[in-house]
């Protein structure tokens, strides 16, 4: 499975490791995911997603249905 969060689609991105003499090799920055499960007191039911932690912060700030909605709106969960 990929490392893409599912509210928001954030996914890895490749930038470089520079040493000291400014040599450039390449470096992937991975997103911050954790696995978590929500209740959904709209749809009655749990809901286990892959998201990073700064859709967690949406999530404290805005409330899982909101979030949710706006993922599907953008496209990014079927469920």
């Amino acid at each position: 499975m990929s490392r893409v969060c599912e509210l928001t689609g954030k996914r890895a991105i490749v930038g470089n490791n520079v040493s000291h003499a400014m040599n450039k090799t390449k470096r992937k920055f991975n997103v911050n995911l954790v696995k978590k499960r929500f209740y959904i007191p709209e749809e009655d039911k749990w809901m286990t997603l892959r998201v990073s932690t700064s859709a967690l912060k949406n999530i404290n700030k805005k409330g899982i249905s909101a979030v949710i909605k706006e993922a599907r709106e953008k496209g990014f969960l079927n469920k």
